[in-house]
């Protein structure tokens, strides 16, 4: 399993992917699942993957070497497309869909053959010149939906743990720092809970029309920044803790 983030506001994104795949306790694995298009000054996007590996990594080959696409708003005009040659972050998002639909005709058969699920779901984000920032979550037949002001950001893979943090204190005006301080704070919630969730961790922050990857971080084990935003968010908790006022009802019973 895995856990992804991927945090839409006012300032840009973040998005924030473990990279353990385990298929049982003594089989794990480290593989990367935040793959980066960039050409700086004309588009930058960002796909993050969860599910089944052998799936999402067909689909992110497939967008690599191009599909056919056909778009319905130019009479079914077809061409062969990759996410750096499509016009817009909508016909990107279309274009990981038919990437997915396209995996599910050749290994879909297959895989319920072996009794396994066609499991894999996605989140897309980034932003091409001229045109705004955008991101989607895209599902296991292909569909998705996409962030707004009111629900500003995805997450894929085990995402109970992770979710209460940002529930609480994201939202689309949160400036990037914080979102990404967020981020880890969520992440070091799932990595803490769920042992199929593992690092290193990979980042991405972009910057609204910046048309460049802000930034783009490995985090390892013993990144100091991750280990401090760790110990001070577990040192906090406690001392909020501490200060919950006890409940009347036990009339001083329990101490």
């Amino acid at each position: 399993m895995t856990y992804c983030i991927g945090l839409y506001m006012n300032d840009g994104m973040v998005m924030l992917a473990d990279t353990r795949t385990n298929a049982g306790v003594d089989n794990i694995s480290t593989f990367r699942k935040l793959t980066v298009w960039e050409e700086p000054g004309d588009r930058v996007m960002a796909l993050m993957t969860a599910g089944n590996l052998a799936v999402s990594q067909a689909v992110v080959n497939l967008l690599h070497e191009g599909i056919e696409f056909c778009d319905l708003s130019k009479s079914k005009e077809c061409s062969t497309e990759t996410l750096l040659t499509v016009p817009s972050m909508f016909q990107a998002a279309q274009l990981v869909g038919a990437a997915v639909r396209e995996v599910y005709k050749t290994d879909g058969k297959a895989l319920q053959a072996q009794s396994a699920n066609f499991d894999v779901s996605m989140i897309l984000g980034g932003q091409i010149k001229g045109r705004r920032m955008r991101l989607f979550q895209i599902y296991s037949a292909g569909n998705f939906i996409e962030a707004t002001e009111d629900t500003p950001f995805f997450q894929i893979g085990e995402n109970k743990y992770g979710k209460p943090i940002l529930d609480r204190a994201f939202t689309y005006q949160t400036d990037l720092a914080t979102a990404v301080k967020l981020s880890f704070v969520s992440m070091d919630s799932t990595l803490r809970s769920n042992m199929s969730v593992g690092m290193p961790l990979d980042m991405m922050v972009y910057k609204k029309d910046s048309i460049a990857v802000e930034t783009r971080r490995r985090i390892e084990p013993d990144d100091q920044y991750f280990s401090s935003i760790s110990q001070v968010w577990g040192s906090h908790l406690r001392e909020a803790q501490a200060s919950l006022p006890n409940p009347p009802w036990l009339n001083g019973k329990v101490s």
